[in-house]
């Protein structure tokens, strides 16, 4: 990377509702170069926003002003100090000691990093519904959106925060908004490159939403993004 004085900030942006089991399996291995750590709660009824405070003194802790992982990110993006962002999943299935491998091709020119799960079988021990619905999902996309990535729901991405604004990213709610960021990347001719990722088991918690109902939203999504004027 380039010299301290000379190199972005770099922002690294968790949502969390109810995640106190995961926090210490994650924030301890955020690695020393993040300029900032910004954890958005969606009001948990457990004890998260304490554990993280407690093993990272210095982290930002915002309330979501709404509902749904949408609006979390929306919130801690614009609340972000960061040139760069990094969004980095709670439960522990995302390794943040990965995360410079999502910093170098920003620097090296690219708009936007999307992390994929799917690269070289590297999600194999995820339930094959789940394989199926990710595969169904992405396809669906790459035909309307002339692409070939390999995974369109990976949580671990990072990005330029000025190139993000540029595309208006803010669906009304939900967990589609991986798809929806992605439509609208395309649309506004960011450029993307795919960076393979290891997929952990879930430590802890609870899953927010069938993954069923979220594969519905991500294809209603990818539809709506495609033909809006």
């Amino acid at each position: 990377m380039k010299q301290a004085e000379e190199r972005p900030r770099v922002s690294v942006i968790i949502c969390t509702l109810n995640e106190e089991e995961s926090l210490p399996h994650v924030l301890p291995e955020i690695p020393d170069w993040v300029d900032e750590i910004v954890l958005v709660d969606g009001h948990s009824d457990d004890g998260t926003v304490e554990v993280a405070r407690k093993i990272c003194p210095e982290i930002k802790v915002l309330y979501q002003p709404g509902r749904g992982k949408g609006d979390a990110l929306k919130y801690g993006i614009r609340s972000a100090g960061g040139d760069i962002i990094i969004t980095l999943d709670a439960d522990g299935e995302t390794s943040p000691g990965e995360m410079g491998r999502f910093i170098e091709p920003l620097l090296n020119g690219y708009d936007f990093a999307k992390g994929t799960r799917f690269f070289n079988g590297l999600a194999n021990h995820r339930p094959r519904h789940r394989l199926l619905g990710n595969r169904i999902i992405t396809s669906t996309f790459n035909v309307l959106f002339s692409k070939k990535y390999t995974d369109l729901c990976s949580g671990y991405n990072a990005f330029w925060k000025k190139a993000i604004f540029k595309i208006d990213p803010w669906p009304a709610d939900g967990f589609e908004n991986e798809p929806f960021i992605h439509c609208r990347a395309a649309k506004r001719g960011l450029k993307v490159i795919e960076v393979p990722h290891i997929d952990e088991i879930r430590i802890g918690g609870e899953v927010k939403e069938s993954s069923w109902r979220q594969g519905f939203k991500a294809i209603k999504t990818i539809f709506s993004e495609r033909f809006r004027g």
